[in-house]
């Protein structure tokens, strides 16, 4: 594709309003676009996967903290979350999502920062795949628990995954559905033996006596279980019809996502006495077997490796076409948007963040977590005010989904988690202050470093015709 053939997703504005520059995916292949059920369960991974890493919010503060957690945090992070998401991934439906609406925003420094936070904390994310995994695995092979077996475990496991995504994003769209029903169905299972077992006084538990709490764990818990709503919008130019989509998809994802927690949460926490200092990341398949005997304790672990896959392809997909979204939008050189000749998936940006998850992936599930949730405040909290922004620097674009609140309103809505966001940030541990300084002076320096080398035509960039884009998209 040459540097005047950029296409553009159909989007409308107002006259004399500026235009949303949301670059599409090569068009010289057809593949096949998301529908909405595939999207939903890709949304809902991102998202969740399932309960598997809830049980450390009981472990942290007791049942009745977590569960009021699970029920009461998305709806003052989740909603807002996805609601931005609804309105800027409909305005700007293009790969890149949050890149582009903050290059839109405030230019592309900005842009780039954003694209380099998400991308860190995602690739962050996808390596805990597989170690969440092993943490369950081990339970049956503690053969796997440390040392080199778990260190070729781990390895395979991602290189596997890896080139799953490679095959297609179709493919990983309707893998996710059926991955999502059967990952699921232990939870429901375990949720309904619990029942006659049930004393709901359990639940009002603050935890045991002489055990502290630990809030840096439980609302790091909270959070990495119900972020990352906004990831799927780098997947928008790959989504059938995005703007009437992508609100459906967020709120059906929304539901599923709730459901899976709460209702595990509940039975088992009102089915067993409390032993807090059990409830640690895999303890919901030594519940099953408490509760329902050693075939659900199975199926619960075959169950985490099916959400393990479905999301660790949904996050690699996020990260490609982020990756995609950028190198059309000028931001990484053209080599990073070159699609495979026989899927058509984006083979760069499936394999750059694959080799950096499996460095990353050798540290433990707790540091991967904070690192996660301390890059990814720094991107939610420029995401917010570009959203904020756009709406005032853009005020009669015509959005297909509009978030229904004045301008006050938003301010509110978006100030709510945006606290949140700071105390995430605020009670990490100094280990991650350090790291997070040091990729976010690499990000600093990954963008002047990529305008010197368009000066210096070191590299092929991607250009974009304005004028030709700005023609195409009214």
């Amino acid at each position: 594709m040459t540097a005047t053939e950029i296409p553009s997703s159909s989007q409308h504005l107002l006259e004399n309003e500026e235009k949303p520059t949301t670059p599409n995916p090569n068009p010289t292949k057809n593949s096949k676009k998301l529908a909405l059920v595939p999207l939903i369960f890709i949304i809902f991974f991102e998202v969740s996967g399932g309960p598997y890493g809830a049980e450390a919010a009981i472990g942290a503060a007791g049942p009745l903290l977590a569960i009021l957690g699970f029920l009461i945090f998305p709806f003052i992070w989740s909603v807002p979350e996805a609601l931005v998401t609804a309105e800027l991934a409909t305005t700007f439906p293009g790969n890149g999502g949050f890149v582009i609406w903050a290059d839109k925003a405030f230019g592309p420094f900005w842009g780039s920062l954003m694209g380099s936070w998400k991308l860190l904390s995602a690739v962050c994310n996808l390596a805990s795949y597989p170690v969440l995994c092993l943490d369950y695995i081990k339970l049956i092979y503690p053969i796997l628990d440390s040392g080199l077996p778990r260190y070729i475990a781990i390895f395979f496991i991602s290189m596997f995954l890896s080139f799953l995504n490679y095959l297609g994003l179709s493919i990983v769209g309707y893998t996710a559905v059926v991955l999502g029903v059967l990952s699921l169905c232990p939870f429901w299972l375990i949720t309904l033996f619990s029942i006659p077992k049930i004393d709901p006084s359990r639940w009002l538990s603050l935890g045991q006596k002489g055990v502290k709490k630990d809030w840096n764990l439980f609302f790091n818990t909270l959070f990495w279980n119900l972020n990352f709503w906004d990831n799927a919008s780098t997947l928008a130019g790959e989504v059938e019809q995005p703007q009437k989509t992508f609100p459906k998809a967020l709120f059906s994802a929304g539901i599923v996502t709730c459901i899976s927690y709460v209702l595990p949460l509940l039975g088992t926490s009102g089915a067993v006495p409390l032993e807090q200092g059990e409830w640690t990341d895999g303890y919901f398949a030594n519940l099953a077997s408490m509760i329902a005997g050693n075939w659900l304790k199975y199926w619960m672990e075959l169950g985490i490796v099916l959400s393990v896959i479905g999301l660790y392809e949904a996050q690699l997909s996020s990260c490609a076409y982020q990756i995609l979204g950028m190198a059309e939008m000028g931001l990484l050189p053209r080599v990073f948007g070159v699609r495979s000749e026989w899927f058509n998936t984006p083979w760069v940006g499936i394999l750059v963040p694959t080799l950096v998850a499996l460095v990353v992936s050798y540290m433990t599930f707790t540091d991967i977590v904070s690192s996660v949730n301390f890059l990814y405040s720094l991107g939610m909290l420029l995401e917010f005010a570009s959203f904020l922004w756009l709406r005032r620097k853009m005020p009669k674009a015509k959005r297909p989904y509009r978030v229904p609140l004045s301008m006050p309103g938003l301010v509110v809505m978006c100030f709510i988690p945006s606290c949140f966001l700071v105390y995430v940030m605020f009670v990490a541990h100094r280990t991650v202050y350090i790291v997070s300084a040091m990729l976010t002076v690499f990000a600093i320096a990954w963008y002047f470093f990529m305008e010197f080398c368009k000066t210096k035509m070191w590299f092929d960039f991607q250009t974009v015709d304005q004028d030709k884009v700005d023609d195409e998209i009214i």
